[in-house]
């Protein structure tokens, strides 16, 4: 009788019990691996993203000339602060023609600096990603590392001393004990 209730619910590969619970809670391993599936396609689109690329020696080359306008810059404003001190006629006649740049032109210039250095900033931005995405898969490598790490160093202090006994402790118990007997 106890085998066929058994069978009944057990019976033909099936868990009746599992299966009837399931109606009404979700199973966590399955819930755990869908998860696990989900995230496990974002970071691989994610990474399909922000893939390296080989870079040519042009990409290369164009890379090295943006660098150059931001010190350039600093440096130019530095320089009229020492052409200004050093030959103050000259100065003044090159300010008198930038004062007599039109209005609308400076705006232009406004719009280019800030489109060349927005773009900039969103190129580096996608490239912090694309390191951020790289660094984020080395981390269950480093993990493990440490895990390794703490357990040898776990084993290491576990680990009686070889030859016995700790000498220092050896020397400190006969000092105590002979300061003892004095």
């Amino acid at each position: 009788m106890i085998e066929r209730v058994l069978s009944f619910v057990f019976g033909g590969g099936r868990n009746v019990i599992k299966e009837t619970a399931e109606v009404f809670r979700e199973n966590a391993e399955g819930a755990a691996q869908r998860a696990q599936d989900v995230q496990i396609a974002a970071m691989q689109g994610h990474a399909a993203e922000f893939r390296a690329q080989d870079r040519g020696r042009f990409d290369r080359v164009m890379d090295a000339v943006n660098r150059l306008p931001r010190p350039a810059m600093a440096l130019g404003c530095l320089a009229l602060f020492v052409s200004a001190m050093v030959d103050p006629v000259w100065f003044a006649a090159r300010m008198s023609g930038i004062a007599l740049v039109p209005e609308p032109l400076w705006w232009l210039l406004g719009v280019v600096v800030s489109f060349y250095f927005g773009a900039r900033h969103q190129a580096k931005g996608q490239e912090f990603q694309r390191s951020m995405t790289e660094n984020l898969k080395r981390v269950p490598e480093v993990i493990d590392t440490l895990e390794a790490l703490e357990g040898s160093v776990r084993a290491e202090a576990q680990s009686p001393m070889e030859g016995g006994e700790n000498p220092v402790l050896v020397e400190w118990r006969e000092h105590s004990s002979g300061g003892a007997t004095k």
